[in-house]
């Protein structure tokens, strides 16, 4: 791996603290002349042999090998190594663990889609594919995009190049890069969300991977039909003018494929999100960087807050694991964004702990440095010096579901999905109805951060009709949903998440009804409570920011954790492990008897 002259490096401003090892790291370069303050002085570190996971990254060819030998055998699965690969094509080998003998593999393919936008194309042909070439139905994620279950091996060819030929992609999906970017769902037509889907676009677009091995792979070579829709909408940005710029500092590194990645990619996964003042409907803490837009009274755009540092995985029985809220960095001008982006990733990219993958992501390099340090790395790379957070509008939660007056004369309605799966079962189509709509309307649609669609861009006169069409075929309106249900989330865990220890998806609808069983019994029947289940503690429906979360910690049990914000501002704390999948109900009674005795005002 060959990032600078300057080789392996140790922070000095890490101090004495053990806890942090970091592995192959940059020092950012700086001419002799330099006399910024913002330098930060590095010193040697001794070799540490690359882990595993780190050599196959170099030894993969830009995500190649040995991936493209492995999908022309005859064996239904991929090996070890080219799965590990597969992951930054947007997929996941799987195989349903209830059935006996031999394993059936088959994938899980994960697109991209910044801001979560869905053209009604795209929406039709997932459709087509999921029946075609899948199980069936398809899968809203907790990051905004669509997964589809079910696709065999001799199939993913025919499925992924459909997508990207259509104009979209599974580049970047999964795997050691930047993942899908989020944003606030809601399609208001104002200039301050506007700036947000913009924004996400770019930094989906500045730092999406180089190599030519993804239209190799799955094109043969040949260009996309189509250029990806959200570049096309962004390209005034000159966005590759903007990701190759070279300051001299070390955010860019001598590789002619890669210039911002390298050939080891990230430590580990890296999110973004972004959104305007108040709106916190996508758990902006939660991220790598959170990104949160700044206008003028005038709406024009001034720069952004950044945070820095968020993200929900661990491991249990492993304290040196945690779950965290991202920490508030400062405030970037609008024309230093693009450079100070790039430092944090760089930073993260290079002082990043490769040799722990568990302590990989960017929330143990922020909590190790702290706040105040991980700032002065940033400024060492980008030159320029990170401005006092602004003041800003509250935080509160929406999920914009039901229908709403989108600014401009016309209207978006959220349809809640329990749990993201859009699926036909009995007299309930939901994924029917999906479709009606989108042809008899040609609606526009946004995935929203809790596992939901919003169709935008519907004339007042549709409405009546939108609604006749999910009426006649099961589909409840928001006012029948039950306010804990439009607030909870749970990950797809069994049969086929390979991680689940016990259930999620499929168990939740149960919890949420015998939770408003309990809470009828207690007389606590207008209490709305934020919930959230995961089949592991990796936290992909982001439990540790719930007021209350089970986290499967064994074949039949959970881990309780209490006391998240409401706005999703802080973490929760682990009250209990072990609970009993059964015993629900003698777990939280005495917990909610506590509340109505020591509950203060607006609690």
């Amino acid at each position: 791996m060959k990032f600078s002259s300057n080789g392996l490096a140790l922070l000095t401003l890490i101090g004495s603290t053990a806890a942090f090892t970091p592995s192959s790291v940059i020092a950012p370069r700086q001419s002799s002349s330099s006399s910024s303050k913002l330098y930060v002085q590095m010193e040697a570190a001794p070799a540490k042999a690359l882990p595993k996971i780190e050599k196959l990254k170099i030894a993969s060819n830009y995500l190649r090998d040995p991936l493209k030998d492995q999908l022309q055998t005859e064996e239904i699965g991929i090996s070890k190594d080219a799965y590990q690969i597969m992951k930054y094509h947007g997929s996941y080998q799987q195989n349903n663990r209830e059935k006996r003998g031999p394993k059936d593999y088959q994938f899980m393919l994960r697109l991209k889609q910044p801001a979560g936008e869905l053209p009604p194309d795209l929406y039709r042909l997932l459709d087509d594919l999921s029946l075609n070439h899948g199980q069936g139905d398809l899968r809203a994620t907790t990051r905004q995009c669509f997964q589809m279950h079910g696709i065999l091996k001799g199939d993913l060819k025919t499925v992924i190049s459909s997508i990207m030929n259509i104009g979209s992609s599974t580049v970047g999906a999964c795997g050691d890069v930047s993942r899908n970017v989020m944003t606030t769902p809601a399609p208001f037509v104002s200039s301050d969300y506007e700036y947000a889907r913009e924004y996400s676009k770019c930094f989906g677009e500045l730092f999406r991977p180089m190599s030519s091995a993804f239209s190799e792979i799955w094109l043969d070579g040949e260009k996309a039909v189509s250029v990806e829709t959200w570049a096309k909408e962004v390209e005034h940005h000159n966005i590759d003018e903007k990701m190759l710029y070279d300051n001299g500092r070390g955010i860019i590194i001598p590789d002619a494929t890669e210039p911002i990645y390298g050939d080891q990619y990230l430590p580990r996964k890296f999110k973004i999100g972004v959104t305007v003042p108040g709106d916190n409907s996508l758990d902006i803490y939660t991220n790598d960087i959170g990104v949160v837009v700044i206008t003028n009274d005038a709406g024009e755009l001034e720069g952004f807050n950044v945070m820095v540092g968020g993200g929900m995985g661990r491991l249990h029985n492993k304290e040196t694991t945690f779950a965290r809220a991202a920490d508030h960095m400062g405030f970037v001008p609008k024309d230093d964004i693009w450079e100070v982006m790039k430092a944090i990733l760089a930073a993260q990219r290079d002082h990043g702990n490769r040799d722990v993958r568990a302590n990989a992501r960017m929330k143990y390099l922020v909590h190790t440095l702290g706040i105040e340090k991980f700032t002065k790395l940033v400024e060492s790379y980008c030159g320029i010096e990170i401005q006092p957070w602004r003041a800003m509008a509250d935080w509160k939660y929406n999920d914009w579901m039901g229908w709403w007056e989108q600014g401009d004369g016309k209207l978006f309605y959220g349809q809640h999905i329990d749990n993201g799966r859009v699926k036909d079962e009995g007299d309930f189509r939901l994924k029917s109805a999906l479709r009606v709509l989108v042809d008899k309307y040609n609606l526009h649609s946004i995935l929203s951060p809790t596992q939901s669609i919003i169709f935008r861009d519907i004339d007042p006169k549709d409405k009546e009709g939108i609604e006749q069409v999910l009426r006649e075929h099961g589909i409840a309106p928001i006012e029948e949903v039950d306010p804990n249900a439009r607030l909870a989330m749970a990950c797809p865990a069994l049969p086929l998440c390979g991680l689940a220890q016990t259930e999620a998806e499929r168990i939740m609808p149960s919890y949420i009804e015998r939770m408003r069983a309990l809470l009828t019994k207690m007389n606590l029947d207008d209490e709305e409570i934020l919930m959230r289940m995961t089949g592991c503690p990796n936290g992909c429906a982001r439990p540790y920011m719930a007021e209350l979360a089970f986290v499967g910690d064994g074949a039949k049990s959970y881990q309780v954790w209490l006391g998240g914000s409401p706005v999703l501002t802080r973490t929760a704390y682990p009250f209990m492990s072990k609970m009993d999948a059964d015993k629900l109900e003698e777990t939280m009674e005495p917990i909610l008897a506590m509340f109505i005795q020591q509950r203060q005002e607006f609690e």
